[in-house]
Order: structure tokens, then sequence, then C-alpha cells
């Protein structure tokens, strides 16, 4: 009966680590009912001697008639028995549980749905546990179902598991593997413990002494749980990303797990609604309209655009520090500088991503929510968007037509991941954008050409009654009838701008809005999309190539940059943009790095800090090192203490006993006596032992202290003033031990520090320095320790429920 209890402890263990996936505690009770289900029904197929293969299908169809009692007893026959309607009420429960799954980061709320998932999970883990250990008598294979059930954290959650869930879960495992030595050691006999003594002197284990290889199993299974929590405190972190899913923590990860909805098709669905409500509200320092971007997709498929996970590093979050820097926007643009005070709808729900103006420099926001390093979207996997107010600083490049012109091939990690198509795009697309754009020209100026094609020079009409993004529709928009909305007109020039070589990707958010009393209103029916191109030295710049006006997107507009003939401020000229504080540091001529600086010291009250970028490797490598040292150091700062509070003992010059007390000490402890004198021989003793210890020389448990005085100076041809000060100890250690009245015993200090001395003249250096940084006799008293706590465990096993003796017996 002993494995099939501890199956069932090991599986509630492990179940213990799903804690950060849940919001409350109704998933453990539950589970921990199917938990003692299997247990109990484990148990009695045990004491009943059952066949093997009867348990698990008894254990099954135990727990699923636990499930219907629990989550549809009131559909099913005495709140037990299964009826249809029981059955369709866990079918419904089950879809719904899957459906929230998809639906909420964790942690999740503990919705019936997803209770009735985790307790079935939990259920079928103890049976398979159950399985292999107690049935098939495989209990290192149990190791396997129960690491299924902790990588679902592992996998959801990206931030590391506590350690005390870690370490109940091993202990838990380990029971299994304990229980199992001792049902194939009672075949054999029952298990006899090994009691130990403890007495004046530290016994040494002999060559015969039983006591190691029977603790071995245990002290190696408490090593390696020591050893997994404690040696990755002591190494240099790495900087994993999730194993699965999308997520946000450590390194490029780090958070928890988010899904989230299809861009284009969110798209699509607001733009056709009916009714055009209020998404959000925001007031411009500057009073000037701005696009308000969420999503960015960089993943072209032939088929539709999709973005890469986004990542967020926990010392990135928006409330510790500025937004990281623009990628490839160089310090000299000039830029336009503003602070946005955004309000969500409230209505909005499940809104993870903040719509921002590209590119923000510093978002103020309350909650968890952290940007991506190279998109710069900003997301949380805690809260929604829903009812917030924020502030955003953003400083917008205006870079001048010959800037653009000029601009340096792009670096090589934007062309790998922003060109990039399809084998199988049309040859007709490719065709396209050869024929619309001139050979020779400037990046800049063939993306201009491709906006003036769809705006102008390409008769396209802007409709909702149109097809998707996927690759026929797209070709047939292009080629064919050239009618669509703002999701076909991104996509198209997206792509069109990665087959002529321009890095490219779509946006997702929503335009500038329509103005009001005091800021500016954001409807359903403001929702766009548009591409953003890349040009080294700006970073990405946004383009418009969906019609504006009333035959197109009512709200959409035209960056200035896209029109030469309208080019923006170069350093001769004061920019067109208006400013709040027309002063001389306001003006957008300066760095890009200098109006970020300027803003947010204005703004926050503070000058930019730069993006901590985390602990260099080298650094967290001699830290690891150092931390290693200082606990290696350990033994030897324990050894030093008990050294030095010896000393403070034995130093003092004991005097007489009191007046009548002539009662003689049987044994003396070490640290403590009846009297004065009693204390500071045993601290003397207990010091020459731990020395010889030390130093590798040997006491025999049957030699007195005197016949031990004469072989070590006989042996280690001591110096005369040592050898005398070494028999006044073991004088002074008889006396105390069988003399009635042991009469004065002065100061032990000088005789010990002689006695020392000449004990580390006869050993190697090497041995002196092992000594003192690793004492052998502290080591020995840490594993004496360890072999304690282990009797504890051995105690407890032998514990026996004993019945009562019968009258008369």
């Amino acid at each position: 009966m002993r494995l099939p209890i501890a199956s069932g402890v090991a599986t509630g263990a492990v179940a213990i680590a799903l804690y950060p996936l849940f919001q409350g505690g109704a998933w453990f009770w539950s589970s921990l009912g199917a938990i003692l289900i299997v247990t109990g029904i484990g148990v009695l197929a045990g004491h009943y001697t059952l066949p093997g293969w009867l348990a698990p299908p008894v254990q099954v169809l135990a727990v699923f008639l636990y499930l219907t009692a629990a989550f549809a007893g009131d559909e099913a026959w005495a709140r037990v028995l299964p009826t249809w309607d029981s059955l369709a009420r866990l079918d419904a429960l089950l879809t719904t549980g899957f459906t929230d799954i998809q639906r909420f980061a964790a942690p999740v709320p503990d919705s019936t749905g997803i209770v009735l998932l985790t307790c079935g999970g939990v259920g079928l883990i103890a049976i398979l546990v159950d399985l292999l250990a107690a049935r098939l008598r495989r209990a290192a294979l149990a190791g396997l179902p129960l690491l299924a059930l902790f990588t679902v954290p592992a996998a959801v959650v990206s931030e590391p598991i506590s350690w005390p869930a870690f370490i109940i879960g091993a202990v838990g495992y380990l029971g299994i593997l304990v229980a199992d030595g001792r049902e194939r050691v009672s075949h054999w006999g029952r298990a006899v413990l090994v009691r130990r003594t403890s007495s004046f002197t530290v016994t040494r284990p002999s060559p015969s002494d039983t006591g190691p290889l029977r603790l071995s199993g245990k002290r190696i299974g408490f090593t390696a749980i020591a050893l997994a929590v404690l040696l990755p405190a002591l190494l240099p972190t790495l900087e994993p990303d999730p194993l699965f899913g999308f997520g946000v923590g450590n390194g490029r990860g780090g958070g928890n797990s988010i899904s989230i909805p299809n861009p284009m098709v969110n798209l699509r669905g607001q733009l056709s609604l009916p009714e055009n409500s209020t998404v959000l509200t925001y007031k411009a320092s500057d009073s000037t309209p701005r696009y308000l971007r969420m999503y960015s997709l960089d993943i072209f498929d032939g088929e539709q655009w999709t973005m890469s996970e986004p990542r967020g590093r926990p010392e990135d979050r928006t409330s510790d520090a500025p937004m990281p820097l623009p990628p490839g926007q160089g310090a000299s643009v000039p830029v336009t500088p503003a602070t946005l005070s955004v309000t969500v709808n409230a209505q909005v729900r499940g809104l993870s991503f903040l719509p921002l103006p590209y590119p923000v420099s510093k978002v103020t926001v309350a909650g968890d929510w952290r940007p991506d390093r190279d998109t710069l979207m900003v997301f949380s996997t805690r809260n929604t968007a829903g009812g917030l107010t924020y502030q955003a600083v953003t400083a917008e490049p205006e870079p001048s037509a010959d800037r653009l012109k000029a601009a340096a091939p792009p670096a090589t990690a934007i062309r790998d991941r922003y060109l990039a198509l399809p084998e199988n795009l049309p040859d007709a697309i490719r065709q396209l954008a050869l024929q619309e754009t001139e050979r020779g020209a400037s990046a800049y100026e063939q993306a201009i050409q491709l906006q003036e094609f769809f705006t102008e020079t390409g008769g396209f009409v802007y409709s909702l009654a149109t097809q998707g993004h996927d690759g026929p529709a797209l070709t047939d928009f292009l080629i064919r009838n050239r009618t669509g909305y703002c999701e076909q007109f991104a996509a198209s020039m997206a792509v069109l701008a990665r087959v002529l070589g321009i890095p490219s990707r779509v946006a997702i958010g929503y335009t500038g809005g329509t103005v009001t009393s005091g800021g500016w209103q954001v409807r359903t029916h403001d929702s766009h999309a548009w591409p953003e191109l890349y040009f080294e030295g700006t970073g990405w710049l946004r383009f418009e190539p969906t019609p504006a006006g009333g035959a197109g997107q009512g709200s959409a507009t035209v960056p200035s940059y896209t029109r030469p003939e309208v080019a923006p401020a170069t350093p001769e000229e004061p920019s067109a943009a208006p400013s709040p504080e027309p002063t001389g540091s306001d003006s957008p001529t300066g760095s890009a790095a200098d109006r970020r600086e300027e803003m947010l010291d204005r703004e926050f009250g503070g000058a930019l800090t730069p993006v901590d970028e985390g602990m260099p490797l080298a650094a967290r490598i001699g830290i690891g090192v150092a931390i290693a040292l200082l606990v290696a150091l350990i033994p030897g700062l324990i050894r030093w203490q008990l050294r030095v509070r010896r000393g403070r003992s034995y130093s003092r010059r004991a005097g007489d006993p009191n007046p009548g007390d002539t009662a003689s000490p049987a044994v003396v402890r070490a640290g403590g006596g009846e009297t004065r004198r009693e204390a500071a021989v045993a601290a003397a003793w207990a010091e020459l032992d731990d020395a010889l210890c030390d130093y590798g020389m040997s006491r025999q448990a049957s030699e007195s202290p005197r016949a031990l005085a004469r072989r070590l100076a006989e042996q280690y041809v001591f110096e005369p003033e040592a050898a005398a000060a070494l028999a006044r100890i073991a004088s002074a250690v008889e006396r105390m031990l069988y003399a009635r009245t042991p009469g004065e015993i002065g100061t032990l200090r000088e005789d010990m520090r002689s006695v020392r001395r000449a004990l580390a003249a006869t050993v190697t250096r090497g041995r002196r320095i092992r000594a003192v940084l690793l004492p052998p006799s502290t080591l020995l008293r840490m594993r004496a320790m360890g072999g304690r706590v282990l009797d504890g465990f051995d105690r407890l096993e032998n514990l026996r429920l004993r019945r009562p003796a019968r009258k008369g017996a």
C-alpha cells in the first residue's frame, strides 16, 4: 500500500506547480479530489491483491463518475451516474474550457470549463503514475507523466517557477523512489534503523560502517534537489525564449503567454460595422492628429500578412524606463516632438496592445506594459487597454527628400527579415513592381512612385465590398479589378516594395480621427492599415497608398515627406510643424536624441535615461564565481567561529570549585559543563580532536588522553616544549574525567597554541591550507547533521499503527 500512497502524494505535489496558471484555487481542490479517488482505489487494489490490469480501468471509471458528480451532478441520475444530459453538459463545459484557454492569458480565471479540463488532466496523470509505480513496479518511469505535468507551467509561463514549488514536486518524486525501495526490501524482511548515540568524542566512520550505504540513495536524492535549486543561482543567467507560444519576459521573453486576434480580420470587421462607435479620444500638445499603430505585420507567406511574436524584456517595462530607441533612426534626423494623452473607451474589450504613434519615446500607463524592441509595439499579458488613460511622448522623424534619396543600403538583419517573399509569388506581381517604377531610381523615389501608382495613376477604387488579402485576391486586386480597401492597398504596396528591395511591413491601427472640442475622436471606422518602409539612417516611415477623401478612407492623410515639392525642414529652414512652446530648444532642427531628451525633461522631470541592456556576461560570470567562492568558504568560517568560541573558554583561568562541590564529573560535555574548569578542559580537548582530524591524524576511540599524547610526541617528533604542552592538556582531561578533586587547572591557551603549531609543522602546506578553507572536522559534522535528518525520515517510515490489545488476551 506504500506505493499507491506515494504516487498520489507525488502527483499532488507536482500539481502545486500549476498555481501560476490560475487566479483562484478551485482547480487545486477539484484536482485533489480526483487524486484522492485514484489513490484510494490503488490502495484497495493492493490490499485485496487485485490483478494489476484491473486497477487502471476502475480508476478511469471512478474519475469519470467524480467529474460527473462535481460538474454535471444536476443532470446526472442520483447526482453520480451519467445520463445523456450530463454527458451533453460535460461536452459543453469542455468546449467552453478549450475556448477560454485560447482566449485568456495566464493567470486564467477559475471558470468551470477550465477547472474541468484541469481536474480531468490531473486525474489522468495520477492514474498513469499509479500504473507505472504501483502496478508495473517501474517507479523511475513514473517521473515521465509527472514531468509532463510539470512542463505545462514551464511552457506557458516564461518566468521561472518558484523554488518551493520545485522542491515540493521533486520531494514527491523522490518519495516514490524511496517507497519503491522499501517495498523491495520488505520482501526480504523489515528494514532496521541504525541508531546513533552521542558521545564526548567525535566518532569517525570505520570501513565496516553500513550507514553510508544505507543512506546513499536518500543522500543522492536530496543532494540532487539542493543542487538543482542552488546551482542556477550561482551561474550567470541565460536568456531563454519561452518553450512554446507567445511570451514576454526574460531576455527577449519572460512574462505570461498571450494570444492575439488576427489583425486583418479585426480590421475588416471594424470597417464593416454598421455602428461607428468611439474607440478612444486623445489630445496632442501640438494639436496635430497622428496615426495610432497597434500591430506591425512583418511576415508574408503568399496568403496573408502575419506578425512575429512580440517579446518584451522585464527591464523594459514602461513604468521603469523610456522606450528603446527606434531601430535605424539616426541621431541627426529632424523630428517633430509632441505629447499625447489617450483615453480608451471602457467598452473596448480584450485590447492588449496600446494604440500609439510611431515612434514613441516614453509611455506612462498603469499596469505591466512592455515594448517589443524591434517594432516598438507596446503590449501586456496581464492588462487590457479598455478604460485606460495614458500619456505618450513621440518624436516623429521629418526627413528631407535629399536625405532619403541618399540613404545607405539597409543592414543585413533588416534585409533578411523584411525582404522575405514566398518563392511562389506570381511573376505578374514582380513585373508590375518593375513596370511602375523607374530603373536606377533611389529606393525613396521608387517608394513615392508606388504610392502615386495606388493613389493617382493606377486607377484604383476604394470599396469594402471586396475579398480578402490572400494570394489570389492580391493578384486580382493588383492586376484586374483594382478595387479594395486599406487592407489590400497596404498589403499590396508592402509586397511591391519588397520586390524592389525596399524593406517593408504592414501596420494596423487607426488614423488620426476627427477633431472634437479639445482633442481628437477615433471611431471604429477609422481603423486602418498602412505600409511602413525602412530607410537606413531614418528608420521606419509611414506611407499612404489608400485613397483619401470622400471616395476612400475619409481620415487618411499622406505624409509630408512623401511630397518632394513640399519637403520638410532642412537644417537651414524652420519646421512648419507647430510647437506648443516655440523656443530654441524645441526647434525640430535638433537631433532626434537631443529632442527626446528635451521632451522627457520637460514632460517627465528628467533627462533621457539609457535603456539598461542587462549586466554584461563577464560581470555575471564574475559574480557567479565570487558567490561560489563565498559558499565554498562557509565550512572554513564555521570552523573559525567554533575555534574562537572554544578559545575564549580555555583561555580563562579556571578557579577552584565552589565550596562543598565534591561531585566528580563523569562526562565532559563540549561547549559547556557544570563548572568553568570542565567547560575549559572540554573546549581544549574538543579543539585538539578537531585539529587532529583537520591535519589528517587519527585518534583511536580506545586510546586514553595520556597514551595519545605519548604517541603523538613520539610519532611526529615534537619539540620538548610542544610535547610538555600536550602532556599538560592530556593530564587536565584525565583529572577532569577521573579525579575526585581535579585541583588547580590554569589557562590552556598557550599549551593549545604550542600543540597546534607542532601539529601543523608535521604536515604539508596543502594540508594546512585545506585545514583552514575546507576543514574535514566541519565537513564531517555537516555530514552527520544530514544523516540525522535522514534518520528522521527512517523513523517516520518505521511508524506502525498498532491495534489496541484485546482484553483478556
